[in-house]
């Protein structure tokens, strides 16, 4: 028989948050998959469907150029010109592969200093492990804070989730943006 063993690793958060004094939502993940923290960026994994979702709800139809390209310079340029501010709710812990199930020994990362100097109105949430984490660790140091601001859970882009096609997750997302009056593309 061939077990597989878990291996256990501890990943430090190794690149900052994307965001600036125009940023308006922020969107966060749990922890960058392998992919990610190789590229130093956010949602890098090529089956990650983060990356054209919000091309579908941003990018102007009319502007040729208005893209997310392959880089994470073009990637991050393209959220900054779209007010999406981006991180993750995790600063370090201890992680099997890209697995959120079994994420453990979870710091959070601090929000303050990105909500008190951009004028966020929402965050957001991809996956239910970072809404989940976000909850836990991290509203309670907003409330002590006095950062009281809106949380909404979106589904993972990641390829793990293959239950939910582009399309569906192209109209949850357009939803829930909808819901707290985010203007995004129409369908």
């Amino acid at each position: 028989m061939n077990a597989q063993v878990k291996q256990w690793k501890h990943v430090e958060h190794e690149f900052g948050p994307v965001w600036n004094s125009e940023s308006r939502i922020l969107i966060l993940g749990s922890m960058p998959s392998p992919k990610s923290r190789e590229a130093a960026f956010y949602y890098m994994h090529p089956r990650n469907r983060f990356w054209p979702v919000m091309e579908a709800l941003f990018a102007n139809p009319d502007d040729a150029s208005d893209r997310i390209g392959d880089s994470a310079e073009s990637r991050r340029d393209f959220a900054l010109r779209h007010g999406i501010a981006l991180w993750d709710v995790i600063a370090s812990c201890d992680i099997t592969g890209a697995s959120d199930a079994s994420i453990r020994n979870a710091i959070p990362n601090d929000l303050v200093p990105i909500l008190t100097n951009a004028p966020i109105t929402h965050i957001f949430t991809t996956g239910a492990k970072a809404a989940q984490l976000y909850r836990k660790l991290i509203e309670p140091h907003l409330a002590e804070s006095g950062i009281t601001i809106g949380m909404t859970q979106l589904p993972s882009t990641s390829p793990a989730n293959a239950s939910m096609r582009l399309a569906n997750l192209i109209i949850a997302y357009r939803n829930a943006f909808r819901a707290t009056d985010i203007t995004v593309n129409a369908a």
